[in-house]
């Protein structure tokens, strides 16, 4: 191939890559976007919170006693099944995985004969704590929080109710049942009850019988009372002396 014919083919290769750059030059200019041209709408920023949003308000929470007060023995027994597995309930049965839960309510924590607690526990019964109501309820609505370390292997109940009940069936299992705390909580008024004693405290809206006249004031006696006529005098002609028109 000679000189001739190689600059031949390098001139077409040139010259294409020329065509297509050139064409892409043209079609970016044709069909290049144009910004800030024509109507639009300018979409409104969102506003900044500050903190962030507000937390919901938590429901009160309602006192153990109360929760007691109204617990259903039948529905604790129910719940315990799950529990049935590590423990026993009867009297004189023996330990399982978990001690023994019989009279389990104001008895010594980690005071089983022949049980193995975890430190913590033994460190609760060295400080002389009781399985009273309220830390039964605190031990099962998480373990791992009341006793940070134990061994038993149970993410607890979140359902205040389901505590209760479970509770009221542990009072059971005793020939001495410990008594429930006392429920002092007072339960909010409804609106019908608030608007009775509104009306009650509300001022009396009677008409006010009138003030009794003062005890120095004069007493006018009976021939000193001007009596009104009851009748009209009759009319009377009235005579005098005609006059008459001059002419």
């Amino acid at each position: 191939m000679d000189s001739f014919e190689l600059n031949k083919i390098m001139g077409a290769v040139l010259g294409t890559l020329l065509f297509v750059m050139g064409t892409g030059f043209i079609a970016e200019a044709i069909y290049h976007p144009i910004q800030n041209n024509g109507p639009g709408y300018a979409l409104p920023e969102p506003e900044a919170v500050e903190g962030g949003a507000a937390p919901a308000e938590a429901e009160p929470e309602v006192p153990l006693g109360l929760l007691l007060a109204s617990a259903d023995v039948a529905k604790g027994a129910n719940a315990v099944k799950k529990c049935q597995s590590c423990h026993n309930f009867g009297e004189g049965e023996p330990n399982k995985q978990g001690p023994h839960l019989y009279g389990v309510v104001g008895r010594l924590e980690a005071s089983v004969d022949d049980f193995a607690y975890s430190d913590v526990l033994l460190a609760h019964n060295a400080a002389g704590d009781v399985w009273s109501y309220e830390n039964l309820n605190a031990f099962l609505t998480k373990p791992s929080d009341y006793a940070p370390g134990t061994k038993m292997n149970f993410a607890g109940i979140r359902t205040p109710e389901e505590r209760a009940n479970i509770l009221a069936y542990l009072q059971t299992l005793d020939a001495a049942p410990v008594p429930f705390p006392a429920a002092d909580a007072v339960e909010a008024a409804s609106p019908a009850e608030e608007a009775a004693v509104g009306d009650e405290q509300s001022p009396a809206s009677t008409t006010e019988a009138p003030a009794a006249a003062p005890a120095d004031a004069p007493v006018l006696a009976p021939e000193s009372v001007i009596e009104t006529p009851t009748e009209a005098p009759m009319e009377t002609d009235i005579q005098g002396t005609p006059t008459t028109t001059a002419q």
